[in-house]
Formats: structure tokens, C-alpha cells, sequence
């Protein structure tokens, strides 16, 4: 029991047809939910911070919380930074302690990414930390990420295979259509899946990352709404949609907003149900149960990862 790289994880996922969760973490009942889920399914697990996260917890206490949650259940979990923006800040979680960062040099031109993600790259892996980069640019809202859709550009498979060759990167996240958030689309779902096959065909040995793969569970949406809330035409990727891209590279699946959603349902629910109470282990044992219950339905039914570990 440890924290480790990805880099078995990806090389399992990648012959054969799972893909491993990646999910968000803010603190402690989110990390005991997920990581309880992991060790029900037995399966592979990474848990990411964004920089919202790092600011809003504090480094100290996500990395001491994680390695609480390792002691507890046994389960070896990759700690990754999620769309690292520079340098410098995946440096930090280098330091940190970290075990993977993302540079997410997306919003430069080509050869500036190349340039910054290859500069991250020698000094990760000069301490044994693995490096995931983007290329093309995803829509939507979620922390520091912030992309209009008119601003938005598709992954370019040949562009993929030269970052690749000139980066050293160990994994590439790519545009394929998913955004950040929970309004991923205007109309019908949709994914092109044919460019996602021929980035695979190009580069077959270098996992696949599908951000903004949130399926924005309707249950959740549904109770957000009951309870207080009002979500309007939240509309996420179709879980359908993320098992076919798991057959063409996705090595990972980064997840988030189902979790915010899971946790406010069940903290609403709760609230409204028992106006009187103000005992926070009350409402937060309970959210902490429903993200248990999601992110082993993830694990199970979408990614294909039981019993992968």
C-alpha cells in the first residue's frame, strides 16, 4: 500500500478494454467516499487536485489526508494534479510529493506547449513523477478552467503524435467534444469518435486521458432541483459514450461534477428533511455514502475497472 505512478495502471488499461477513475478531491469525506469505493470494486485508483482544490484545503492537509486513506484501506492511489497551468505550481506538487502532474499548456501555441510541457517533463521525471499534457482546448467552466465554446479546438492527431515524439509525455489528454461542467452540450450528445481512433492508431502506446467525462447523473440533478436548487438542462456525456471511448485508448477518466452533484443532493436532502439539526457529521455522512455509491457505479459500470487493481 503506497503512492504510486500511473504509469502501471495505464500500462494494464492499455491492453485491454477499462479505464482507470480519476476523481476529484476537496476534502476529507469526498477522499474517504471515493477511496472506499475503490477498495469495494478493487480497483485502480487516482485522485487529483486542481489548483481550487489545493488553494481551498491547503496542500498539506489533501496529501496527509490521502495518506491517511492509504493506511486505511490498503489501496495504492496515484496522487496527480489536475491542469497544472504552469511550471512552477507542478514543480510544487513535484516537491509535494506528488506522484503524476498535469501541465496543462493548451491555451499556447503548439510549439510554446511543447516548450513548457518539455521543461516539466525533465524535471518530473528526473523525480520519478509521471506527466500527463493536453492538446486542443476543452469548453466549459470548473475551477481555474475557464474556455469559451467559441474558443474550444479538437485534438489534431498528427499534432498529437509530433507532441508526443518531442515531449516525452507520458499521457495525453485529448479533445474530442466534452467540456468542464455540467453543460456539456446544445442538442444532441456528441463525440468524434473517428478522430479519437485515428490519435490511438498514431500513438497506440500513449494512454488516452477524456476530461470532462462527467455524466451529470440525472438522480442528482433531479434531487439539486427538489431540494432547494434549480440545475436547468445540466446534460453530460452518456455513459455509453465514455465505454466506447474506453475502446480506443481512454486510459483515464477524469470525474468531477458528478461528485459535486452527488454530495449537494444528499446535503440538501438532508437539510430540508431536518431543519433542526446542525450537526455536520449528520448531512456529511450521508453525501459521504452517495459518492461511495456513484463512484463504484463509475468503477463498475462505465469504466470496466473491478477487480483491476
Amino acid at each position: 500500500m503506497a503512492l504510486v505512478t500511473s504509469k502501471e495502471m495505464f500500462a494494464k488499461a492499455l491492453k485491454s478494454d477499462y479505464a482507470v477513475g480519476a476523481f476529484n478531491v476537496n476534502n476529507m469525506e469526498i477522499i474517504q467516499g471515493i477511496v472506499e469505493a475503490a477498495q469495494q470494486e478493487n480497483a485502480p485508483l487516482i485522485l487529483q487536485v486542481s489548483a481550487g482544490a489545493r488553494k481551498y484545503a491547503k496542500p498539506a492537509y489533501l496529501t496527509k489526508l490521502v495518506e491517511a486513506a492509504i493506511i486505511d484501506t490498503g489501496v495504492d492511489i496515484c496522487l496527480h494534479l489536475d491542469h497544472g497551468e504552469d511550471f512552477d505550481i507542478c514543480k510544487k506538487c513535484v516537491d509535494d510529493g506528488f506522484t503524476s502532474v498535469m501541465i496543462d499548456g493548451s491555451k499556447h501555441p503548439f510549439e510554446e506547449n511543447i516548450r513548457i510541457t518539455g521543461e516539466v517533463v525533465e524535471y518530473a521525471h528526473a523525480h520519478g513523477v509521471v506527466v500527463e499534457a493536453e492538446l486542443g482546448k476543452l469548453a466549459g467552466v470548473e475551477d481555474a478552467v475557464n474556455v469559451a465554446a467559441r474558443d474550444a479546438t479538437f485534438t489534431v492527431p498528427e499534432e498529437a503524435a509530433e507532441f508526443v515524439a518531442r515531449t516525452g509525455v507520458d499521457s495525453l489528454a485529448v479533445a474530442i467534444g466534452t467540456s468542464h461542467g455540467a453543460y456539456k452540450f446544445k442538442g444532441e450528445p456528441y463525440l468524434d469518435f473517428e478522430r479519437l481512433k485515428e490519435i490511438n492508431r498514431l500513438i497506440p502506446d500513449t494512454p488516452l486521458v477524456l476530461h470532462g467525462a462527467s455524466t451529470v447523473l440525472p438522480e442528482f440533478v433531479a434531487l439539486c432541483n427538489q431540494y432547494g436548487g434549480d440545475i436547468p438542462g445540466a446534460q453530460g456525456v452518456p455513459e455509453e459514450m465514455i465505454r466506447e471511448a474506453v475502446g480506443h485508448g481512454i486510459c483515464k477518466v477524469n470525474i468531477d461534477t458528478d461528485l459535486r452533484l452527488a454530495m449537494t443532493a444528499e446535503i440538501r436532502r438532508y437539510m430540508v428533511e431536518h431543519p433542526a439539526d446542525f450537526d455536520p457529521r449528520k448531512y456529511l455522512g450521508p453525501a459521504r455514502d452517495a459518492i461511495k455509491g456513484m463512484v463504484a457505479h463509475k468503477i463498475k459500470d462505465v469504466l470496466g475497472a473491478s477487480n483491476k487493481r
